[in-house]
């Protein structure tokens, strides 16, 4: 069964838990069409999706098994826990969140995923030399998480002196990215890496 506990990975680590050193960390992966592309096109590395949803996690248990990947784990979890309370300090080798809810309501805004503690988080989960990918469809959203990306010492910006590029990176477009797009949404991408 991919779904791990967050305890298991916790006491026992990537290694023993999931069998490698450094994974690939999707937060968040709505659909899961992005992980489950990514899983497939590399089998010698180790995934792990985290997602607040159990459906969405007990619906992509059941694809991931149908597709027989052995290197992709799920966790049912929110993003911060398992950043801060699961995964020990440098043990993602590559991190993706892709079009987090921007809640748009000002008064609503302390609930973004995108935060300057949840950065720091990923940055302490990231490896020397790790990459992290975000993304975003919503304006407003775009200029907070380029405002909070600036003030993290430990990433550097792989598009600066950009903030953000508009063309989709070459990969899968998710099926959020899809919709967006056939609405007129303008997408904003951001690539980081971690600081040796």
């Amino acid at each position: 069964m991919p779904v791990v506990a967050g305890e298991e990975l916790r006491e026992r680590g990537p290694k023993a838990a999931l069998g490698a050193e450094r994974i690939v960390l999707e937060l968040g992966f709505g659909r899961g069409e992005l992980l489950i592309d990514l899983a497939t096109a590399s089998p010698a590395r180790v995934f792990l999706g985290v997602e607040i949803s159990r459906k969405r996690v007990e619906k992509m248990a059941r694809r991931s098994e149908k597709l027989g990947l052995a290197n992709l784990f799920l966790l049912h979890a929110p993003a911060e826990y398992a950043l801060e309370r699961v995964l020990p300090p440098a043990c993602v080798e590559e991190l993706w969140i892709n079009c987090p809810d921007p809640w748009p309501k000002k008064r609503h805004w302390r609930r973004r995923l995108i935060q300057a503690p949840l950065l720091a988080l990923a940055a302490r989960a990231l490896a020397p030399g790790a990459l992290l990918h975000l993304s975003t469809d919503h304006e407003g959203y775009r200029d907070w998480i380029a405002d909070v990306l600036a003030g993290q010492s430990a990433l550097a910006n792989l598009h600066a002196p950009a903030a953000w590029v508009g063309e989709r990176p070459a990969r899968r477009e998710t099926a959020y990215e899809a919709t967006f797009r056939a609405e007129g949404r303008t997408m904003a991408y951001f690539d980081y890496r971690r600081a040796p």
